[in-house]
């Protein structure tokens, strides 16, 4: 397109020739222009329509902040809704550990009262209450943010009584596993053979300082206590034997064995195979003599054999009811 140009200060005219890209320089040049002037507008209009006071917009802007604190509302309510179910689920999973917490308790044989530590919350009312649920009403954040601090109390609350009960049962476990409670041998023992008796080989009165487990060779002898071996050794009395250091000045004697499977500075476990029964020694038959001694001096393997007996029964009983 040819554009000629004619004025009375030109002596001679002129000619412009427009291309097609000048038309696409001057339609991109004219959208800017048009884009840039409504984002001035919108800036100039609606981000200061409190300060412009245009009566329409400020209607404007009141509609569309109110449609906005709206599905903000929304959203925190839902998010609250979700938040106290979650709540309740936490609370009956306490609840469910504390009623955990009293069985076990029970089991260790520790008063309830014991594991009950201080607790800044009121308690809670102890007369009944119940009945449909009609309405419900969502928690505040306040109200929820006190249930989470009241949860998060108790959760502690139960953590120090668990941490506590924890503590009691594994002293315990240590305790009974360094006392002599288990069975030596799997046999029937003499009961009244600790103490003054006839010496089957002289025909005298003599101390008897253990008590007799009557069994056949080869018949497995175990640790009735964890400890540590400090004597195996072939004694003109006890015959083939083995002494295990419980700890606390506690010691256990195994006598007239066939065998020995242990050696000196071992580490045993209760119930762990020691040695193998046998009639070497001084013994009229096959035998094991066993011995519990505090402070070297010989006690009555029965105080701790039938109380381990006892005590298992009395746990078996509660077990079963």
């Amino acid at each position: 397109m040819h554009i000629i140009l004619v004025s009375d200060r030109m002596t001679t005219a002129k000619t412009l020739t427009i291309t097609a890209r000048h038309l696409t320089l001057a339609v991109v040049a004219l959208s800017v222009l048009i884009i840039s002037l409504s984002s001035l507008f919108s800036y100039l209009t609606v981000q200061h329509a409190s300060e412009i006071k245009l009566p329409f917009l400020q209607s404007l802007l009141r509609s569309v902040n109110a449609e906005e604190a709206q599905k903000n509302k929304e959203f925190v309510r839902e998010n609250l809704t979700t938040m106290a179910v979650k709540l309740g689920q936490v609370q009956a999973q306490v609840m469910r550990l504390d009623s955990m917490g009293e069985r076990l308790s029970a089991l260790a044989g520790i008063k309830p009262q014991e594991l009950k530590l201080q607790n800044t919350q009121p308690p809670p009312s102890k007369d009944g209450r119940g009945g449909p649920l009609v309405t419900a009403v969502t928690m505040t954040p306040e109200e929820l943010q006190r249930a989470i601090d009241i949860l998060a109390h108790q959760v502690e609350s139960k953590n120090d009584a668990l941490t506590l009960l924890e503590t009691r049962m594994l002293d315990e476990r240590i305790r009974k596993s360094l006392l002599p409670s288990t069975l030596p041998v799997n046999a029937n023992w003499n009961s009244s053979g600790f103490g003054w008796r006839i010496d089957p080989f002289t025909g005298q009165s003599a101390l008897h300082e253990g008590i007799d487990f009557v069994a056949e060779t080869g018949t497995p002898i175990r640790a009735a206590a964890s400890g540590v071996v400090v004597t195996v050794e072939s004694h003109h009395s006890y015959g083939l034997m083995l002494e295990i250091d419980h700890g606390n000045d506690l010691s256990t004697r195994y006598a007239h064995a066939s065998t020995i499977a242990v050696k000196e500075g071992a580490v045993v476990k209760r119930g762990q195979v020691i040695a193998m029964v046998g009639n070497t020694g001084r013994s009229t038959g096959s035998h094991l003599h066993f011995e519990v001694r505090i402070k070297g001096i010989a006690q009555n393997p029965n105080r701790f054999l039938q109380k381990a007996q006892a005590s298992d029964m009395k746990l078996s009983r509660r077990r079963g009811s």
